[in-house]
């Protein structure tokens, strides 16, 4: 039987809106004391925005760390005590400039579970409506309307690569919701 590795101790290193960078010292299965880095989040959203049956929005964005343009769901990290439904809303809108009157929760995944806590929680959003939009100071994006052959292309040719999108995706086309 696994045994539940029991936490001696916790230091946060760094911290910022998003997460905390924390070291943690704890029994090792063997009983020895080991040392663990790790992300502890508040937790991400990922939307799947819907324009009509089968056409869905996207963001095309430069990722800093791997210098490249990215193909991704919208979606983002929760600030602390911002709750998931909340903060897929906000970033539905600063990312696209959209509002949805339908929203649907799927599902939720860690996108990277020996590294960070993070859960990542999934949203159908529907009869959207246009706003405007209003974008981080940080970011930029441009709008992509696909359909679900497109996406399928996309991913095929390594050109949708981001994982968390990935990981959306997956879970959406394999749910009840998905027509």
């Amino acid at each position: 039987m696994l045994k539940k590795l029991e936490k001696i101790s916790s230091k946060v290193e760094f911290k910022n809106p998003y997460w905390k960078y924390s070291i943690d010292q704890y029994f090792q299965p063997d009983g020895k004391i080991g040392t663990y880095h790790y992300v502890d989040s508040f937790g991400s959203t990922m939307i799947i925005p819907e324009l009509k049956q089968n056409l869905y929005l996207l963001v095309r964005q430069y990722r800093y760390l791997n210098q490249k343009i990215s193909i991704e769901f919208p979606g983002g990290g929760l600030r602390e005590g911002l709750d998931f439904l909340q903060n897929a809303k906000n970033e539905l809108l600063e990312e696209t400039g959209y509002e949805a009157k339908q929203i649907i929760e799927i599902a939720g995944f860690n996108p990277f579970n020996g590294v960070t806590n993070e859960i990542s929680k999934v949203f159908l959003m529907k009869e959207l409506q246009f706003l405007g939009n209003s974008p981080d100071d940080s970011e930029e994006f441009e709008l992509l309307q696909l359909s679900k052959t497109d996406i399928h292309s996309l991913i095929k040719k390594g050109e949708i690569w981001d994982g968390m999108t990935l990981a959306a995706w997956s879970l959406f086309t394999h749910s009840e919701f998905f027509s």
